[in-house]
């Protein structure tokens, strides 16, 4: 097949002045360089596409593909995950990973988490608060946790981020909405153990890869994932591979991320990460439907290397739930406009 890839560079991003911070979630070219050689090896032809205004301006001189391995995060907005995929779909043109309102339902966290409570899926009670007014009605016990509401990456999350008095809760939120202009999600603080189970497939075909719990060591910032943890994990992190056959909090945890997982609609690959609260029960936080791939550095792969999947295999699994669902090879044919 003849697979586009569209992604967002980071290194252009930080050429156009925007921060380390800013640009966190975008990809470094050895990620490009690493799928377009696991695509090359399983005998496709890549060509690369890249962010979301090239993609427009190449779809309207008429390029199209077989497939295209969407890993564009975009710019702003809190539908910006689900930018590609809505031009895809103008297109008809088949695309991994998952559709316009699966992307920007998940970066809504409080929207997601909504969702999965309404479907009978643990997770922590939490309020949005959108100003300081917000805060004067909260109903939650302290320690609390707050973190921006469309951020990912741990972005806006630091040692700062558990709180333990309504002046820390304020101040907290007065910085995340100065800094990230949108909501900031506050919920109740799970002081358990931290895992990231990893996904592929779709639908009732949708399996667990594997699971890791995400250690935090002795020079680590203390109580989350955090942004800094998260660039610095090879000095601050020890991710864990646990096997929910030897421990049962590990066979719940993976139990709610499939569950989860199917509720939401994620399609072909990606990540549940999840906390245990105070009893050891695991509790949804997150879910990433357009997880990093960079095969050393990223959870996903991280998690299938793990487990003793080649890169190659993880990136065939996500090329082939794509394709069965959407009938490719081949992008359909463009109705004529009136």
């Amino acid at each position: 097949m003849r697979i586009g890839l569209t992604y967002d560079l980071r290194d252009e991003y930080l050429a156009m002045g925007y921060s380390e911070e800013e640009t966190a979630e975008f990809d470094r070219i050895s990620t490009i360089e690493a799928i377009e050689g696991a695509l090359g090896r399983l005998g496709h032809v890549t060509d690369r596409i890249g962010h979301v205004r090239a993609l427009a301006a190449r779809l309207v001189a008429g390029d199209r593909w077989d497939l295209v391995f969407n890993i564009a995060e975009g710019l702003s907005g809190i539908g910006r995950e689900a930018q590609v995929p809505s031009l895809l779909e103008v297109y008809g043109i088949p695309y991994t990973f998952s559709d316009p309102m699966v992307m920007a339902l998940t970066l809504h966290k409080g929207m997601t988490k909504r969702v999965l409570r309404d479907g009978g899926i643990p997770t922590p009670p939490f309020a949005e608060i959108a100003s300081t007014r917000d805060l004067e009605n909260l109903d939650l016990p302290f320690p609390l946790f707050a973190k921006p509401l469309a951020e990912g990456t741990g972005k806006g999350i630091d040692g700062g981020s558990v709180l333990r008095t309504a002046a820390e809760l304020r101040e907290r939120c007065l910085d995340l909405l100065a800094r990230f202009r949108q909501p900031v999600l506050v919920e109740t603080y799970l002081s358990g153990r931290e895992f990231t189970v990893g996904i592929t497939g779709t639908g009732p075909a949708a399996r667990v890869v594997g699971t890791l719990e995400v250690v935090l060591l002795d020079r680590a910032e203390a109580g989350a994932y955090t942004y800094a943890n998260k660039e610095n994990c090879e000095e601050l992190i020890e991710y864990r591979r646990v096997v929910a056959g030897k421990d049962s909090a590990v066979a719940r945890a993976e139990a709610v991320s499939l569950a989860a997982w199917r509720l939401l609609g994620c399609r072909d690959g990606g990540r549940v990460d999840l906390r245990c609260d105070s009893d050891g029960e695991p509790q949804f936080m997150e879910v990433n439907p357009l997880a990093g791939m960079h095969p050393e550095h990223s959870d996903l792969p991280m998690i299938a290397t793990a487990e003793g999947m080649a890169y190659d295999e993880l990136i065939r699994r996500i090329v082939e739930s794509a394709c069965e669902r959407a009938g490719a090879p081949g992008p359909r044919p463009e109705p004529a406009l009136p």
